[in-house]
């Protein structure tokens, strides 16, 4: 223990907030065990979460956020870490920091760094397949930041110096999430955070994105406009989802040209991502113009570089894509494309017993 100490290069300590997290607790401790300490900020677990997370060493300080924000809980978090830390990790409960981390972290920190930048798996499938992957940045040195935000929280640099990043593939955290926990107070807290800062782009998209989940879609539209009329909204991927989500929600509302009018531009504004052209042949189908299925999704399907954001669909990268384009080609009587398009569709998703009737189907008639 004496060597191991000794061979240490930083003080790292992990901090989370929790509420009511105790079938991850196990789990999560034994992810970031080798840290210098783990430091929790129960906001008012009902369940053993605390209980648990005291038998397992963990420093844990109970406090009632009200009203809640998720920025205030986790700077009340980030400071339960100790003054003399090195880097900081930032962590849910419900997120797995793959084994190897602190060697991997010591080997690639330096003195002067200040954040560092890794991959975050957002979902998976139930064979481990990354499903929605990009980069996140909640790894810091202990006094250059605080939170902000009251929900969609981000880690802001305020140190005196200039902000030194550096980003790695050798660092993986997984979030495995519960499905059961509410999202209810989402959409009261995005209202709050653009009215405090109305400029903000990112958040103005949440805000719409909200309104479209909870079928709003009146007020998702007049959200996304105002999204893209902001100085600040120069992000294009994020500009094409939030003209998608327009046509999403123009489709619903059953204006289907403004629909079809607002992925057009999404295509135009992101042609590097597969998402509006999925989308698009999405209506194609709906309206059994096959030709169109064919010429969205071939498109799309030359595009082989999946940019790790949290804006990309999952159906753009799963079997979806390849499954419409069987059928697409199935209809328009190319059973020899129908059938390729099929076997790719299966090695995407070798259970689908649905896709392995499509294919003796179709080979029946090839």
């Amino acid at each position: 223990t004496i060597l191991g100490d000794q061979m240490k290069k930083y003080k790292i300590c992990v901090y989370a907030i929790c509420k009511n997290e105790e079938k991850f607790v196990k789990r999560f401790v034994e992810s970031v065990k080798d840290a210098d300490g783990i430091y929790v900020l129960d906001t008012g677990s009902t369940d053993n979460s605390v209980s648990l997370l005291m038998e397992s060493g963990v420093f844990v300080k109970q406090e009632i956020i009200n009203p809640f924000r998720f920025d205030v809980a986790r700077n009340k978090s980030l400071e339960l870490v100790p003054e003399d830390c090195d880097i900081c990790i930032c962590m849910d409960l419900d997120e797995v920091i793959l084994p190897g981390w602190r060697e991997k972290l010591e080997s690639i920190w330096t003195e002067n760094m200040t954040r560092l930048s890794y991959p975050f798996n957002w979902s998976l499938d139930e064979f481990g397949k990354p499903l929605i992957s990009f980069y996140s940045e909640k790894i810091h040195s202990r006094h250059d930041y605080k939170w902000t935000h009251p929900v969609h929280e981000i880690l802001t640099f305020v140190g005196e110096n200039h902000e030194i990043r550096l980003t790695t593939n050798d660092i993986t955290i997984n979030h495995y999430p519960d499905p059961t926990k509410s999202r209810g107070s989402y959409l009261s807290l995005l209202e709050l955070s653009v009215e405090e800062d109305p400029e903000d782009d990112r958040n103005m998209h949440y805000l719409g994105r909200e309104y479209m989940y909870y079928k709003k879609y009146g007020e998702a539209i007049k959200t996304f406009h105002k999204h893209l009329n902001l100085k600040r909204a120069t992000w294009i991927d994020e500009r094409c989802a939030s003209m998608r989500f327009m046509g999403r929600c123009y489709y619903q509302l059953g204006f289907v040209e403004e629909a079809k009018m607002w992925f057009e531009k999404a295509i135009k504004e992101a042609p590097h991502l597969r998402d509006p052209l999925v989308e698009r042949a999405m209506i194609s189908y709906d309206e059994k113009n096959y030709k169109e299925v064919i010429y969205y999704l071939e498109k799309a399907l030359e595009i082989k570089e999946h940019q790790k954001t949290y804006i990309n669909e999952v159906f753009s990268w799963n079997q979806t894509p390849y499954d419409l384009l069987s059928i697409a080609y199935y209809y328009e009587k190319n059973y020899t494309k129908a059938k390729e398009a099929c076997k790719k569709a299966i090695e995407l998703n070798p259970k689908d017993e649905r896709l392995k009737n499509n294919l003796s189907f179709i080979e029946k008639e090839a």
